[in-house]
């Protein structure tokens, strides 16, 4: 729609300007001075392109131009506008193109040829416009039936997918039945996979029974508390030892920069060499801990010869009281200061193994 009105628009334009230049240029011409028979041909001519009989009007310019070519810059321009008039039904833009290209090349100095190059501009644009809008109408006829097209296929597409949808609702219906009978089997099932949990839940319970009656043996089998506490960095492993057997091991979680040994105060590494147990605190803020008796002579010399406090306060502690409930997690992340982490129930287990004075060995 938008280009159409585009299109009409220019031919409005068009329309008006042949208006406008209508009459000047069909009506009587001062230059022909004294030409009697010519201004009564013109006369003629003018009255038939009023009338709207412009054939005969044509004709008669042709006249003119046969007979007085000196007109014929006049008789030019006026044949141009009458073979592009937009009332004339037999126009022909070509024609009108021909006779204002004549005019500009056989008068040069005519003062039509400035209106003669307006009107060949503002033909061009017409047929330009023409063009478009032919080919515009093509493509829209070309949609109409390409959309013709495609809704007899999407009717076609509609009656299989009904016909497929009842087809399916017959076989849900058949799959319904097939379906609660599956189920009520699996119920079935269910319950006697559950009944098969419960057994196995008791053994499960049975087992765990036996192995604290293990691990009591095991500790019980001990002539004394562990002599040695074994800290291993890189496999975050704590190992309790008891004349060179291996009493139990822990997970553990070190500082929050854990590669190399603890150099300087507020560095978050956890100390590598040996040292001993030397105090413990059962009001910690970590539920209970073990003071490890850091630093010793190495640490020093090498906090002197950088120029750096040393810290101190390494313990082996359990989690941060109020969150005891993270238990084994909270080694998943090293997240000390520079101690040794276990979880709550660990640390009560090794502050009862190990007694002050205990050697305590931190490995990479």
């Amino acid at each position: 729609m938008g280009k159409m009105q585009s299109r009409i628009g220019d031919h409005l334009y068009f329309f008006l300007v042949y208006i406008i230049l209508a009459p000047f240029l069909l009506c009587g011409c001062s230059h022909l001075g004294k030409g009697f028979h010519v201004q009564a041909t013109f006369k003629e001519a003018n009255d038939f392109f009023n009338q709207g009989n412009y054939r005969a009007a044509l004709n008669k310019y042709e006249l003119i131009l046969e007979k007085y070519p000196k007109a014929g810059d006049r008789v030019l321009f006026a044949m141009g506008i009458i073979y592009g008039y937009p009332r004339n039904e037999e126009k022909d833009y070509q024609k009108s193109l021909e006779c204002f290209q004549k005019l500009i090349k056989d008068y040069p100095e005519s003062g039509y040829k400035k209106d003669s190059e307006v009107m060949i501009f503002q033909i061009h644009n017409v047929i330009l416009k023409d063009q478009t809008f032919a080919a515009q109408q093509t493509q829209i006829e070309t949609l109409r039936r390409t959309q013709m097209e495609t809704l007899q296929q999407k009717d076609q597409m509609i009656s299989r997918q009904q016909a497929e949808i009842e087809t399916l609702r017959r076989t849900q219906n058949e799959t319904l039945q097939e379906k609660d009978q599956t189920i009520a089997r699996q119920q079935a099932q269910i319950a006697t996979l559950q009944q098969e949990g419960q057994s196995r839940g008791i053994e499960i319970i049975t087992l765990q029974k036996k192995n604290e009656v293990l691990e009591r043996k095991i500790f019980a089998s001990l002539k004394g508390p562990a002599d040695k506490i074994l800290i291993e960095k890189s496999r975050r492993r704590l190992t309790l030892i008891s004349k060179g057997e291996v009493v139990k091991t822990y997970k553990i979680a070190l500082g929050g920069n854990p590669i190399g040994p603890k150099e300087r105060h507020g560095d978050n590494k956890t100390p590598e060499g040996t040292y001993i147990i030397d105090s413990r605190n059962k009001d910690s803020r970590y539920h209970l801990s073990l003071h490890i008796s850091y630093p010793n002579e190495k640490d020093k010399q090498r906090a002197k010869e950088l120029g750096v406090s040393t810290g101190g306060d390494i313990m082996i502690h359990g989690i941060k009281n109020g969150f005891s409930s993270v238990g084994d997690l909270h080694a998943e992340v090293d997240w000390t200061k520079g101690c040794i982490a276990v979880s709550d129930e660990e640390i009560v287990e090794i502050e009862k193994l190990v007694p002050n004075g205990t050697i305590v060995e931190i490995r990479p």
